[in-house]
């Protein structure tokens, strides 16, 4: 019990330090536009942006906790072993938020984190041990995986076509406005970014919700899958604590790099990316941050000046969004099988 007991804090923690660089990894995608368009000092952008994200999953509610807490059933493991490969997973999603950090590229821990869950659960146990939902999905339904794969999906097309509508309808009402107009559009933004860190925060911090209470549940801890007031409060706290750190090397790729933001694209984006993944959070759909913002980035920018896009900077960062779930998938598939060895093969 005492093993057991131990090798549980170090998942919780393990899911907290993911839950952190979830936090600075993302921070970008919601300053990015905010410092582009010059509304907000770096300071003022943080300070609001943690404010609200704190209180993101503490007024957001659970349903995206339970969709990623129960795509993967692995109750019938030991518990230990258990733990073990769900541990495996989350260092998988871990490593890929650290590479994409480095290198400035604007990815989705959404992304990594089910990849790098499928990938441990499917190399420990098999793939029976993941709900995949296809027979569901012939129903009509979406279920698992399947419902997964398709928020993560649908987002990023539904962030450029809204972006484009977005920009284009708020053009339109501005058509006769002077250059002065762009003092506004700039205080606007404390409302439209605190919305998106809102919103992020409760769809994302439900991440880590979910799996920690799958561990709880895993471990024998608790009965049912409910996610605890403490696992709530923990989160929101160590996703804040990542947004204050700031992915200030990704922030110069979303601010700058896909297009030249100006006080009413970033007003736009901001708007566009708060409803969906608001939206998203409430339904129980896991939704990337990073896809959203980018897209709806693009599709502004496609909605003004299509020439003017960096593509070739888009088809980087879509690139990088295709290979997430396989490249986090591998890595935790390796970490356990490396694990394994040298452990004697002891999970």
């Amino acid at each position: 019990m005492d093993t057991l007991y131990t090798l549980t804090v170090v998942a919780v923690v393990i899911v907290l330090l993911f839950d952190y660089t979830n936090g600075f990894h993302d921070a970008s995608n919601i300053i990015g536009t905010i410092i582009a368009s010059r509304a907000m000092t770096p300071i003022q952008s943080v300070i609001i942006v943690a404010t609200f994200e704190l209180l993101g999953p503490v007024l957001g509610g659970t349903a995206v906790a339970n969709t990623l807490g129960k795509f993967i059933t692995i109750g019938d493991v030991p518990k230990a072993i258990a733990i073990g490969v769900i541990l495996c997973g989350i260092f998988g999603a871990i490593f890929w938020n650290l590479l994409t950090w480095w290198f400035g590229l604007p990815s989705s821990s959404s992304h990594a984190l089910v990849g790098g869950l499928i990938g441990a659960v499917v190399a420990a146990v098999g793939g029976d041990h993941v709900i995949w939902g296809f027979a569901d999905l012939m129903n009509g339904k979406l279920n698992g995986f399947m419902k997964i794969l398709a928020s993560l999906i649908l987002s990023p097309i539904l962030g450029f076509w809204v972006g484009f509508a977005m920009a284009r309808f708020i053009r339109g009402l501005l058509i006769k406005a002077t250059p002065a107009v762009n003092k506004p559009l700039r205080q606007a933004q404390f409302l439209t970014a605190a919305g998106l860190a809102f919103s992020h925060g409760s769809n994302d911090a439900q991440k880590s919700m979910g799996i920690i209470t799958m561990i709880l549940v895993l471990g024998g801890f608790i009965e049912k899958f409910v996610v605890p007031s403490w696992v709530i409060y923990s989160c929101a706290i160590v996703i804040t604590l990542g947004i204050l750190s700031g992915g200030w090397r990704i922030v110069r790729t979303v601010g700058f790099g896909i297009y030249k933001v100006r006080p009413l694209h970033a007003m736009s984006t901001q708007l566009t990316s708060a409803t969906l993944i608001l939206s998203a959070a409430v339904m129980g759909a896991p939704v990337s941050t990073t896809h959203v913002v980018s897209s709806a980035i693009m599709g502004i920018g496609a909605s003004e000046r299509p020439k003017a896009v960096r593509w070739a900077k888009a088809k980087e960062i879509v690139s990088t969004w295709v290979i997430t779930i396989p490249c986090s998938g591998a890595v935790g598939a390796l970490t356990y099988y490396l694990i394994k060895v040298f452990s004697g093969g002891a999970i």
